[in-house]
């Protein structure tokens, strides 16, 4: 093995380890800030998607020149197939988490109006200070506005959520098969 090609081993090698691995941790982690309804933390994952989905045809363009053109050889040819299919399943988690941003955003400056409730004027002067809420035991006014959120039990982007859960599992297990091809066979 020539020097050069030690370089292109080893710059693939490093693309693999340092795109890969933030780019599956970003897809696996996404339905988790998506049910906790986190819009900024899954507006961030979705951003290093795109930045090291990209990153990965720096993979994909290193190994075509480690072939060297002999791509002749079945696991090669594999591979690279894998490699393709697994970047089109990442446009759809791409798209997926662009899909889950807007709703969660959509749906928090729905909740943004009624997180605030306002009780008629009238209510105020009939109520004294300590009589009906704590007399009674009931809930007072201040503990009304935190029961909202908590009983707020609706779905946001269900269904982007299970699709993103199912296709970074798949997309992460192709990778694990083109390293063990790499490995078995390099």
């Amino acid at each position: 093995m020539s020097t050069s090609d030690r370089i292109l081993l080893l710059l693939h090698i490093g693309f693999a380890i340092f795109t890969l691995g933030p780019l599956t941790a970003a897809t696996m982690s996404t339905p988790r800030y998506i049910r906790k309804r986190n819009v900024v933390v899954v507006r961030y994952l979705h951003r290093t998607t795109q930045i090291y989905g990209i990153g990965t045809l720096g993979i994909f363009l290193i190994g075509l020149g480690l072939a060297k053109g002999d791509l002749a050889e079945v696991w090669l040819t594999v591979s690279m197939t894998l490699f393709v299919v697994a970047l089109v399943l990442l446009l759809i988690v791409e798209r997926d988490q662009r899909k889950a941003v807007h709703l969660l955003e959509v749906a928090a400056a729905e909740a943004a109006p009624a997180a605030v409730p306002v009780r008629p004027a009238a209510a105020k002067e009939a109520e004294e200070p300590g009589e009906a809420g704590e007399a009674e035991g009931g809930a007072t006014e201040a503990e009304a506005p935190a029961a909202g959120p908590a009983a707020d039990t609706g779905e946001v982007a269900q269904v982007e959520r299970g699709r993103l859960a199912a296709m970074s599992g798949v997309v992460a297990l192709i990778w694990l098969v083109i390293l063990v091809l790499m490995v078995w066979n390099g």
